[in-house]
């Protein structure tokens, strides 16, 4: 059911949000020049103990941040869960495929919201994840789910129809202080009421989301909808939260849309340096988001660029003008040739 083989993250989760997810200040065993003053660390810097997926599906997001990193670089492992037993058998053969060795991986077979299995590892530096859209759970059926400490924070247990926020919470939960991150998200989270609501509340006033990013549609395989990335962060400096707009950041090829690495260090460079650029991102105080019902949507912050045809009024009138003043002359001699006619007749 969590199994999502055929949804693979396109270019920029690969090669892009992660460094932005994995930065942190370690120190270069690669020759690297200073890295004072520098606002993105080079990746071969950077380096974790741990990395997780508690939807790992066939292990594709925990290979990859390995590739990008270095697998020397994850001093510790990649953890993983996966609920349906052939794409977890898939995801061990591929741990194996890209030589990651037995003793560096622990990948469990059980379902993550209800039956978490690494409790004595957590917490976890990287936590990257792209969990199954709206799929039904237990929720308030079952009564001890409140009383979980990973969604007892919040005060109010994901919907039963919807478990797209018990992951969001799951994974901050298990977030190590100083570690970030990175989620897609179905949409529909960042606006809907009830109880989603109240879940964007606890993790706004608390100042855990760092960046909501929408993405263009039709950019992963069998999905036509556009999706969200959402980081989160522990330790912000700030408490703005930072929204923007890449759903026209993309080329076309054939049926679907791919990112170009321009598209990429766009929205890389703007996300790491957190700037704000007109009708793409834009900063927003907690004041801002708390006086919107701490709706996360982009569309909400970051106003879309008005593509519609802009019209020279007075170009227009004078256009105008000068059609009446030829219709007036050939009313004249339209005229004319009617008096002409009734003369001769």
């Amino acid at each position: 059911m969590y199994a999502q083989v055929a949804i693979k993250l396109n270019t920029l989760l690969r090669n892009g949000a992660y460094g932005i997810v994995m930065r942190g200040v370690q120190k270069c065993t690669r020759g690297c020049s200073s890295l004072r003053d520098r606002k993105r660390l080079p990746l071969c810097c950077i380096k974790l103990d741990t990395a997780t997926d508690p939807a790992c599906g066939s292990g594709s997001l925990l290979l990859k941040a390995g590739q990008v990193l270095g697998h020397d670089n994850i001093r510790i492992g990649y953890f993983g869960q996966e609920i349906d037993l052939t794409t977890y058998n898939l995801c061990r053969i591929n741990m194996f495929l890209h030589n990651v060795g037995f003793d560096k991986f622990s990948v469990v077979r059980e379902d993550t919201l209800i039956s978490p299995q690494h409790w004595d590892d957590e917490p976890f530096d990287l936590i990257v994840s792209n969990p199954p859209f709206s799929v039904p759970w237990e929720g308030d059926k079952n009564p001890l789910l409140i009383n979980d400490p990973r969604f007892a924070p919040a005060g109010v247990l994901a919907p039963q129809s919807k478990g797209d926020m018990a992951f969001i919470m799951h994974s901050l939960s298990w977030l190590a202080s100083d570690g970030a991150a990175a989620i897609v998200c179905f949409p529909g989270i960042m606006y809907r009421g009830g109880a989603e609501q109240k879940i964007r509340k606890y993790l706004v006033d608390n100042n855990f989301v760092d960046a909501v990013i929408q993405l263009p549609a039709n950019l992963f395989l069998n999905v036509t909808i556009s999706v969200d990335i959402m980081i989160l962060r522990k330790n912000k400096k700030d408490n703005r939260i930072l929204f923007v707009d890449a759903s026209e950041e993309c080329v076309k090829v054939t049926k679907n849309n791919r990112l170009s690495k321009e598209n990429i260090d766009n929205i890389v460079g703007t996300v790491a340096n957190r700037t704000e650029k007109e009708h793409f991102s834009k900063l927003a105080t907690y004041d801002e988001v708390a006086e919107s019902d701490y709706n996360l949507s982009i569309s909400t912050y970051v106003e879309a660029k008005d593509t519609r045809e802009k019209v020279d009024i007075q170009k227009l009138n004078a256009e105008i003008k000068e059609i009446v003043a030829r219709e007036a002359v050939l009313r004249e001699e339209i005229d004319k040739i009617i008096a002409d006619i009734e003369e001769t007749v």
